[in-house]
């Protein structure tokens, strides 16, 4: 028996739901592991965009940058 069903999306309410504070409460936690599995020298920022929440992890010394660059450490803290 096969039944056909149909998902409409509401773009208003998907955007909604990715710029809502528990998208952002998620995100930040994410990006505090990544930073925490990195190490000194790195930071976070979570930001609201247009169309969703956005996360970033960075190196804010150029020693973390050098390793970075090195040794992949933001994918790498990433992949846990």
């Amino acid at each position: 028996m096969s039944d056909k069903y149909r998902v409409v999306l509401i773009s208003s309410g998907v955007r909604q739901m990715l710029q809502s504070p528990e998208v952002e409460g998620y995100i930040r936690e994410a990006c505090k592991m990544v930073e925490g599995r990195a190490g000194n020298g790195y930071s976070m920022n979570v930001k609201k965009g247009k169309k969703r929440m956005v996360g970033r992890v960075y190196a804010y010394t150029d020693e973390a940058a050098r390793d970075n660059y090195k040794n992949n450490t933001l994918l790498k803290a990433l992949h846990g």
